[in-house]
């Protein structure tokens, strides 16, 4: 047997701990297979852990998870916590604690998944998003005066660091060469309205484009990259953006690949420990159903072996899940699947171990 990797694993709140199950049931086949072995450590974060401890993120907790190689999260979200408690004092906690300053988001369409969008198909759709993940308006700056009065003042800055942004673009600019598709990095923003963030994202795009004389570059304000992502999508590479914006923009790259039920993201820290999870919510009115789709998570699993450098490994995931996607299910949304599951992890199993 050859390496051994950590893996501190969040199964979280609703269908969470059934994704991250069969997550875990492909991860181990893959690691199997490549000779390599994952050592899983269980955390019961979330909202039943909330509303029965009182707790959200000990300092404790954090240092355990900061030690993993990786986390593999399933979902958070409780009907009974009020939102925004668990996003904020977990989710967003965890970002700006183990410094995972990149959210990763690939928007790709695979054979046998419907999209929205006519007369596209996966030659059309295969993008990723790199969203800053730790400043703009989510860094929680701001505040509000004469609360439930006539005269309330509510004020929610966005905060953007020279640092914080040049390392998200030279992570960019890094990520698109690796990736050595189309080799063109598109800067979203809002230079027009929003001009002294985004004057700052674009000055420093320029500077560090010059250092990278292999990649083609171009900018666009965020209105246009949502329409240009419904019209032409195919015009998309790698983009790169801020916080807020990219929020809002691999939902709708989530949409037009198919749904939540396939999208996946990675909460990076290139030089620490990073995160990975599906993109849709914990889905509370599956739970225990065997109606949700667990394609998210396990590709949430794939994106996370190639973080560790197991490249073989996530190709073996990501085949076997194109396979599934090809073949077996009728739909990726949940309940729509023709299978439960169980049976759908089971059957990503069983391609990739056919190789």
């Amino acid at each position: 047997m050859g390496k051994r990797y950590s893996v501190a694993v969040v199964p979280g709140d609703g269908t969470g701990p059934e994704v991250i199950a069969e997550g875990v049931k492909v991860l181990d086949a893959a690691a199997a297979k490549a000779g390599f072995a994952i050592d899983y450590d269980y955390f019961p974060l979330g909202g039943d852990h909330y509303l029965a401890k009182g707790e959200l993120l000990s300092p404790d907790t954090v240092a355990r998870l900061s030690g993993a190689d990786a986390i593999y999260l399933g979902a958070i979200g409780h009907p009974d916590v009020k939102p925004g408690i668990l996003e904020k004092g977990i989710l967003l906690e965890l970002r700006f604690q183990l410094d995972q300053y990149i959210n990763l988001r690939p928007v790709r369409l695979y054979e046998g998944v419907s999209t929205p969008l006519r007369d596209k198909g996966p030659e059309d759709i295969d993008f990723v998003v790199v969203r800053e993940n730790t400043e703009g308006l989510y860094a929680g700056a701001g505040g509000c005066l004469k609360r439930g009065t006539a005269d309330e003042v509510a004020v929610q800055e966005s905060i953007n660091t020279r640092k914080g942004v040049e390392r998200c673009i030279r992570f960019a600019f890094d990520y698109c060469r690796r990736r050595n598709r189309r080799k063109k990095l598109t800067l979203c923003g809002k230079t027009n309205v929003l001009t002294y963030a985004f004057d700052l994202w674009q000055r420093v795009f320029d500077e560090v484009a010059a250092e990278y004389p292999d990649i083609t570059t171009d900018y666009a304000n965020v209105d246009a990259i949502c329409m240009w992502m419904v019209k032409n999508p195919e015009w998309f590479d790698v983009i790169v953006t801020d916080n807020m914006f990219g929020d809002i923009i691999t939902d709708l790259g989530a949409m037009i690949q198919g749904g939540m039920g396939i999208a996946a993201g990675g909460n990076i820290n290139p030089g620490g420990v990073s995160m990975f999870e599906p993109i849709g919510g914990s889905a509370p009115k599956y739970t225990g159903q065997g109606k949700i789709n667990p394609l998210a998570a396990v590709l949430a699993g794939q994106l996370m072996l190639e973080t560790l450098g197991e490249q073989q490994a996530a190709g073996w995931i990501e085949a076997a899940v194109q396979r599934v996607l090809r073949h077996d299910i009728k739909d990726v949304a949940a309940g729509r699947m023709g299978m439960t599951t169980s049976q759908v992890g089971d059957r990503v199993v069983a391609y990739l171990l056919q190789g």
